[in-house]
């Protein structure tokens, strides 16, 4: 797999850039990114990994395209509501990228269907809105040895982290061992969000993305990054592994994907 003319001039700003290079874009090129939820927070991350030259993305999502997204949701337009998001996204990230393979999954993720989608991907993205699904994507990613990039946000705030306890690093359930009672944390239709959050979080996956396919930088698998819009603020914490954790630790007691994923508190 070469570098056509076309895709030189294209990814020319990519390729001039010393951690990335012609070598860099390749690797981008073969690449495989699974983007769970083509909402708020995969709508972004999709158009930038795209437009970054990510040779393979695969949309995730069981929802059509709704008027109240459309605040939020940049991968979907006024003429595209009624579709399948992952239909109305394939043509958006087509249209900015036609040399790149888009495949669309219109379904929701299960403990049946999971851990078949996953091993085709060298990463996965977790924009889903309930914790059922995240706890379920950590889970899969987990037994796969993928690494996961998981951000989420809640009326003006986001967090962001990078899961690979293939890698040694803490899992997702070392930081929250076990999902909340259902009914305990409002959703966002009972909350609200900023619009433009999704747009600051989902780049920022994105970006985390494109270090993790190359090798460059700083990971942030051992902290939680915490955006505040209102204050502007960044900050970071530590994540340290649980040595207790129920899916990591040296004594687990999740082996499968047999728990039941059913009870759900929308974030």
């Amino acid at each position: 797999m070469e570098l056509t003319e076309q895709e030189i001039e294209r990814y020319s700003r990519h390729i001039i850039l010393q951690d990335v290079g012609g070598k860099g874009q390749l690797k981008l090129k073969r690449a495989k990114v699974l983007l769970i939820g083509a909402g708020g927070l995969g709508s972004p991350a999709g158009l930038y990994l795209a437009a970054a030259g990510i040779g393979t993305i695969g949309l995730v999502d069981g929802d059509v395209v709704d008027l109240s997204n459309l605040q939020r949701q940049i991968m979907h337009s006024t003429a595209t509501l009624g579709q399948p998001k992952v239909e109305s996204g394939r043509k958006t990230l087509s249209a900015i990228n036609p040399e790149i393979t888009i495949n669309a999954y219109h379904q929701l993720v299960d403990a049946e269907n999971i851990l078949p989608l996953v091993s085709q991907y060298d990463i996965v993205l977790d924009g889903s809105d309930n914790f059922t699904t995240r706890f379920l994507v950590n889970d899969a990613c987990f037994f796969a040895k993928k690494t996961l990039i998981s951000a989420s946000m809640f009326r003006f705030e986001g967090q962001l982290t990078s899961i690979k306890p293939h890698q040694g690093y803490p899992c997702y359930r070392c930081l929250y061992p076990e999902p909340p009672p259902a009914g305990l944390v409002p959703n966002c239709q009972e909350a609200g969000v900023l619009g433009v959050l999704a747009g600051t979080m989902g780049v920022l996956q994105a970006s985390e993305a494109i270090k993790e396919i190359l090798g460059i930088g700083e990971t942030i698998a051992d902290k939680l990054l915490i955006y505040d819009a209102l204050e502007m603020k960044f900050r970071k914490v530590g994540r340290p592994k649980d040595p207790a954790c129920p899916l990591c630790g040296p004594h687990p007691k999740i082996k499968d994907l047999s728990l039941d994923y059913a009870v759900s508190c929308t974030i």
